[in-house]
Formats: structure tokens, C-alpha cells, sequence
């Protein structure tokens, strides 16, 4: 399966925005665009497109996606009635990476990525996959028997320490169980709260 695999500190350096976890303390440290010296004087004022550019890249690798897939979904969001830019965010927080995240479940959306190639949790009973898998309300998401044997599982709270508060509304997880029940549907609320979509829609709308 095809991912992005360039490292997760220098596309957070480039868009000025920590993608990752981990890229917290290393904008901290050094907030310099990947090639531009620390000292180095800003330019002029960025054009629309740039920003709408920029805007693009930061929210498909935020949530790991190659360009394809990434203007497939653009284009499925454009079909569907409501704000587009909302509409892409929201289905975006359906994906399966991003549910196993979101509970709690995962350190990162690569890490939620990794889980759920590898096939660690069930939809419905149904082994599943596929990262991009999207749920839908009453679906029910648990971690597969066998992987409870897992270290990385056993110490979940030390390999995710996610809190519970975090958890959004439309989730709700049983962290003794490994268990998600997708009680409902996001809202733009639930996403990042950094984001400016509209730039996204007006890349695409050029």
C-alpha cells in the first residue's frame, strides 16, 4: 500500500505546523523551513495560491494522505450536499486511522495507520484492513483477541497516553474492552480546530 514516508519533523518544519505528536518540540527548537537557515529574513507576503497550497498540503499530510487519494476525496466532498470544505474534514474524521486515534488507541494517525494495515482490529466482526475504511453510526470497532497478547497493547496507557477527555462526542471507547462504538457523525467542531478549509476549496476550485 502506498504511503508518504518522508519524515514527519521535516513536512511539520515545512508547513509550520506540527503534524505529528512529536514535531511539537522540534518547531519549538527550530521553526526554519526544511533548506532555509534559522537566520534567514522572510520573504514578501505569500500569494493566495501559495496559501491555498500550503493549506492543502498541511491537512493531507496531517491526515496521511497521498494527493490522489486525497483529491478523490476533495472531489466526493464537492458531490455531496453541505459546505465542501466541512463535508472533506468530516469525512476525513470517518477514516478508520483517525477513529483508532482519536480513541485513544494510537499516538499518532501514522501509528493508527500502522494498526490498522496490520489488521489489529474488527468492524462489525469483520477483520478490516484498510486505514481508509469509513464508519458509520452503530458501527462497533474492537481490538482482534489475539492481539490483546500484544506488549504494545498491554501498555497502552504508556505507549498512548491519550486522555478520555479527548475523546469526541460521536465516540465513545471502553478502554478495558479495546472497544469503539461510533455513537454518531462528526461535526466540523470535531476536527482540527486550525484548519482553513476554504483555502482547500479554492485550490481545487482554480
Amino acid at each position: 500500500m502506498a504511503r508518504d514516508m518522508q519524515s514527519i519533523v521535516k513536512m511539520s518544519r515545512r508547513e509550520g505546523y506540527a503534524l505529528h505528536p512529536k514535531a511539537h518540540k522540534a518547531l519549538m527548537k527550530r521553526s526554519s523551513k526544511p533548506g532555509q537557515s534559522a537566520n534567514a529574513r522572510p520573504g514578501g507576503k505569500p500569494s493566495q495560491y501559495s496559501l491555498q497550497l500550503r493549506e492543502k498540503q498541511k491537512v493531507k499530510r496531517l491526515y496521511g494522505l497521498l494527493e490522489k487519494q486525497f483529491s478523490n476525496l476533495m472531489k466526493e466532498a464537492a458531490r455531496t450536499r453541505g459546505q465542501s470544505g466541512q463535508v472533506l474534514l468530516l469525512l476525513l474524521e470517518r477514516r478508520l486511522d483517525n477513529v483508532i486515534y482519536r480513541a485513544g488507541f494510537a499516538p499518532s494517525r501514522r501509528a493508527a495507520r500502522q494498526l490498522s494495515t496490520h489488521g489489529h482490529f474488527m468492524v462489525n466482526g469483520r477483520r478490516v484492513d484498510i486505514p481508509s475504511y469509513r464508519v458509520t453510526p452503530n458501527d462497533v470497532i474492537v481490538l482482534r483477541p489475539k492481539s490483546l497478547k500484544s506488549e504494545y497493547f498491554k501498555n497502552i496507557d504508556d505507549n498512548s497516553p491519550v486522555s478520555p477527555d479527548s475523546v469526541p462526542g460521536w465516540l465513545k471507547v471502553n478502554r478495558k474492552k479495546f472497544e469503539i462504538t461510533v455513537t454518531g457523525t462528526p461535526t466540523r467542531d470535531d476536527a482540527e480546530p486550525d484548519i482553513n478549509e476554504q483555502l482547500i476549496v479554492e485550490y481545487y476550485s482554480r
